[in-house]
């Protein structure tokens, strides 16, 4: 069997400079040449997961079919190879100290004092290689968090400095993401704050193979020799990666600076096959040359920080690109809406999202957008705490439940229309242990959702601990609400719909999560598409 090869991609200068994207854009070529690969990512920070971070704190919370609460990044993985990703996927400080902790306390370790070096290198190494070890994948890409230099990033760039010395030198290849910024005042591009990069990557005692170049100005033959002499690195590894126009550009941009040749040659494998794009550059033409506009407004409350619903924005695009639509998203705080400016400031919209959440803050700002939406038909979409929201939003203002809540929101609510699910009553913890990962739900052939799926038995992922409360289903069932779909093991109603309404559809679970530029998810695009006519 075939070894699996490993890249690690490690960041300096600053943060924020795309290592995601590069990573994912990147697999995407090698991919393209035949190569079965995935991407991981690891985590400087001392928590065990995202799952108990605040969205401002950390953007958005990506939830794996396995129930893996990680970082948004593996969105982007997922996004650009379509394949998915694990608990494997996502491995963070706080999840290797724990693993040697709990190895310490059944005395694994044989009395032996436990150190930052050989044991929490060693649990990284461990994970690094899980991967690799299923003999699943060619090549692991692993994204290291953070910037060089930071103290919480040394264990693992020492762990990679282990890996380069333990494994052959065909095996293993770091490529270096760094910054090469335009100074207006001189009138030119910078290389030093790269060169302090590289040479604090160095003193960790990992070179880099390959140098991937953020800059906003093509780099001339003079500035890639410099980098090249200065960073010990070959001319021919010195990559452009110019700022693009969308996120979907890179792949094309990588190709066009040879990276993926580059990193085949540097692990001696062969390419298989030319990467062609082909779908992906439809998506990209359709993406670039709408023909349609339409105007969807997301009611959240966490909209000033996009990144918190980063999948939401994505499967949007996919599914603008497919209507050959350029979606334009209102980005709206739910508790600016009240019941004298809702019909302002959402009078000109064309479709309507309810967003997911936690806590009581602005949901009465999400229950008048979804009547809004309800009462002037216009096409909706309720995900998670939306379709919760959607369900309340009736019971109050269609059954005359006039103090109809959720008991996350009110505990002495005389009208529980969603209700803690039964298996999260005596549950303290927060982390980890919420409805996780890929759920059924089988569909009824009669409704909106079927016709949208055009199957009875899907599968969607999740991350609640309230649901509907199935007490109350006779009633709005009489009311006039469609039960759509429900979990077939069970009876946890997944897909709430009005039936007299153009495009009415709140579901329980996350269909965002599963939307990928090859798959757009049906929903969206359906959804879209309504909001068109």
């Amino acid at each position: 069997m075939s070894k699996t090869k490993y890249i690690f991609v490690t960041g300096g200068v600053t943060s924020s400079l795309g290592k995601g994207i590069i990573s994912a854009s990147l697999a995407k070529l090698l991919q393209d040449r035949g190569y079965r690969v995935t991407i991981q990512k690891l985590d400087p920070y001392i928590n065990i997961d995202p799952g108990t971070l605040n969205p401002y704190e950390h953007g958005e919370c990506f939830v794996t079919e396995d129930g893996a609460e990680t970082d948004l990044d593996l969105g982007h993985y997922e996004r650009f190879l379509n394949i998915p990703t694990s608990q494997a996927n996502n491995v963070t400080t706080g999840r290797i100290y724990q693993a040697v902790i709990n190895k310490e306390r059944k005395g694994e370790f044989l009395g032996k004092t436990v150190q930052v070096i050989p044991h929490i290198t060693d649990e990284i190494k461990h994970r690094i290689q899980i991967l690799g070890n299923t003999g699943e994948y060619d090549i692991v890409i692993t994204e290291i968090g953070g910037t060089v230099g930071d103290i919480e990033s040394l264990p693992y760039v020492e762990a990679v400095r282990q890996l380069k010395w333990e494994m052959d030198s065909n095996d293993i290849m770091v490529i270096h993401l760094t910054l090469v910024p335009y100074l207006a005042a001189a009138g030119e591009l910078k290389t030093k704050p790269t060169q302090h990069s590289v040479k604090m990557l160095m003193q960790s005692g990992v070179a880099p193979d390959v140098l991937v170049c953020r800059t906003e100005r093509p780099l001339n033959d003079n500035i890639r020799k410099k980098l090249a002499l200065f960073c010990n690195v070959d001319t021919n590894s010195i990559i452009e990666s110019i700022d693009a126009e969308t996120i979907y550009d890179v792949p094309n941009l990588m190709l066009k600076e040879e990276l993926d040749k580059v990193v085949l040659k540097k692990l001696d494998l062969k390419s298989k096959s030319e990467p062609k794009l082909k779908r992906w550059n439809e998506f990209l033409q359709r993406f670039k040359n709408p023909k349609n506009t339409v105007e969807i407004g997301l009611i959240g409350k966490y909209v000033e920080l996009h990144d918190a619903y980063k999948s939401i924005n994505e499967a949007l695009i996919h599914a603008g690109a497919v209507n050959e639509t350029k979606v334009n998203i209102h980005w709206i705080h739910s508790e600016n809406l009240t019941e004298e400016n809702v019909p302002e400031k959402l009078k000109n919209l064309n479709g309507i999202i309810v967003a997911p959440g936690f806590g009581g803050r602005g949901i009465e700002g999400k229950i008048k957008a979804v009547q809004y939406a309800r009462e002037n038909k216009i096409p909706f979409l309720g995900i998670c705490l939306g379709m919760q929201m959607a369900v309340i939003e009736y019971a109050r203002n269609v059954l005359g439940y006039k103090d109809a809540n959720s008991v996350e929101m009110d505990i002495d609510t005389t009208h529980p229309v969603i209700n803690l699910m039964e298996e999260q009553k005596e549950i303290t913890n927060k982390g980890g242990t919420m409805r996780l990962g890929a759920w059924d739900c089988k569909l009824e052939k009669d409704s909106k959702s079927f016709s949208v799926y055009k199957k009875e038995l899907i599968s969607e992922r999740h991350r609640h601990r309230y649901e509907f409360n199935n007490d109350y289903l006779e009633d709005f069932k009489k009311a006039g609400l469609k039960i759509a779909g429900k979990n077939p093991k069970t009876g946890l109603v997944e897909i709430i719909e009005v039936s007299n309404h153009p495009w009415f559809i709140g579901v329980q679970f996350h269909p965002e999560y599963k939307s990928t530029v090859l798959n757009p998810h049906p929903l969206f695009v359906d959804f879209v598409k309504a909001s068109l006519c």
